[in-house]
């Protein structure tokens, strides 16, 4: 047990050791646009003209010289003729020409005519068939959204390693694109442990052992990233030989990146890191963490394969700060962030020195704050704080605990309670 202890090492440095170590092939292909949501940019895309791409108006109203009307005031009106229209569809090449004492009226985004450089809202014009009275003055450039504010031609539009998100589509929608390049999604295979875990059938008690619920786990926090592909290959009982033909089958079969539940202990029926070591390499055995602590992981030709508790609890733990980290390093993608609040504790949370623990937390409203009640560190099989929780506490390796009433940020995993 005490080598074991040794052997653990901070969260971050196991993401980098597995990343590091990791071989997967990050395949690049071309999606429309419209497929592209979730997925991760594999290249660079710049702007390929100014946008917007000429000076256009930004408000309906009239094209003027913002110099004919300076001083403008509904006393003192300045008036001036109107000799034509503009709306969002006519080309540049087709505006007119101002003049001193001429306006065009404009649509929003229709194109400033040469000789413009300034639009008036209709509602600071008087119109009088061919002529506006002017009741305020606009400044040069005022209304006008001018070529290039948005955009540069070479700007960085999408870097590689992001996450398209709507925004994201829409600004490639708005330059023209069709396509995009991506990476492919990672095809992902989980894999459930130990001769004691019973596929769920029916709700009562199992003949023996629990049910599959931690494999759930892992499904579910792979399930919102569409740029992977997640696979259950089943259960596999605590024996060597079986565990070695599912890991080989699962890296034959094309998987990317494998995950198991169970067997990462120290007890003899522990036996997932044992057959990694002799069919690839063990490259993290134990963090530095709670709960959790057995989380391992390893390599098999360049394929990651992280070894996750059987409870669930530490499994969530596990998924949210290695095994996702983890993937996202490997793709240069940067995790999305998550939702923080403060709020003040209930009870005292203690800590062991060189660990850092991630505190199941109920929060609730607490007249005009927030309130975080702990409801356990230990015990990573107590479902019952999955479904009360609402939030993770996270106490720093170096810090021995919090006080009660002590104000703490905390990681919102759901809706906060009334009281």
């Amino acid at each position: 047990m005490s080598r074991f202890v040794e052997r653990v090492i901070a969260i971050e440095d196991a993401v980098k050791l597995m990343a590091l170590k990791s071989r997967i092939e990050l395949e690049e292909v071309e999606v429309g646009i419209d497929s592209a949501h979730g997925l991760v940019s594999s290249r660079r895309v710049e702007a390929p003209y100014d946008m917007p791409p000429y000076n256009r108006s930004a408000v309906d109203g009239y094209a003027v010289r913002a110099e004919d009307t300076y001083g403008a005031s509904p006393t003192n009106p300045v008036e001036l003729v109107v000799i034509g229209s503009i709306d969002a569809s006519t080309p540049p090449s087709r505006v007119p020409t101002l003049r001193p004492g001429e306006a065009v009226e404009v649509a929003t985004g229709a194109p400033i005519p040469r000789g413009a450089n300034a639009v008036v809202m209709h509602e600071d014009v008087i119109e009088m068939g061919g002529k506006i009275l002017v009741q305020r003055s606009v400044p040069a450039w005022g209304n006008v959204s001018r070529a290039g504010e948005d955009f540069r031609k070479g700007d960085t539009v999408v870097e590689r390693g992001t996450v398209l998100m709507p925004w994201h589509i829409a600004v490639l929608a708005a330059f023209g694109f069709q396509r995009v390049a991506v990476f492919r999604r990672l095809r992902v295979c989980v894999l459930a442990t130990g001769s004691e875990v019973q596929e769920p059938r029916e709700p009562k008690p199992p003949t023996h052992g629990v049910y599959n619920s931690t494999v759930r786990i892992v499904l579910g926090a792979l399930s919102p990233h569409r740029f992977l592909e997640p696979r259950y290959l089943g259960l596999v009982p605590d024996e060597p030989e079986a565990m070695r033909k599912q890991l080989i089958r699962g890296v034959r079969e094309g998987c990317d990146i494998l995950i198991t539940t169970g067997g990462t202990g120290v007890s003899a029926g522990d036996v997932v890191p044992r057959v990694v070591s002799e069919i690839g390499e063990l490259v993290v055995r134990g963090l530095a963490m709670r709960p959790g602590r057995p989380t391992s992981g390893g390599v098999i030709e360049g394929r990651p394969v992280f070894m996750l508790s059987g409870f669930p609890v530490a499994a969530l733990v596990a998924m949210e700060v290695y095994v996702l980290p983890t993937i996202f390093k490997i793709l240069g993608a940067e995790p999305p962030p998550k939702p923080q609040v403060r709020a003040r504790l209930t009870r005292r949370v203690a800590n062991v020195a060189g660990y850092r623990s991630f505190v199941r937390v109920r929060v609730s409203r607490c007249g005009d704050e927030l309130c975080a009640e702990p409801l356990r560190l230990t015990g990573s099989g107590i479902l019952s704080t999955l479904i009360r929780g609402n939030g993770v506490l996270v106490v720093p390796e170096d810090v021995e605990g919090y006080e009660e009433g002590e104000e703490v940020e905390v990681l919102l995993l759901g809706p906060i309670y009334k009281g």
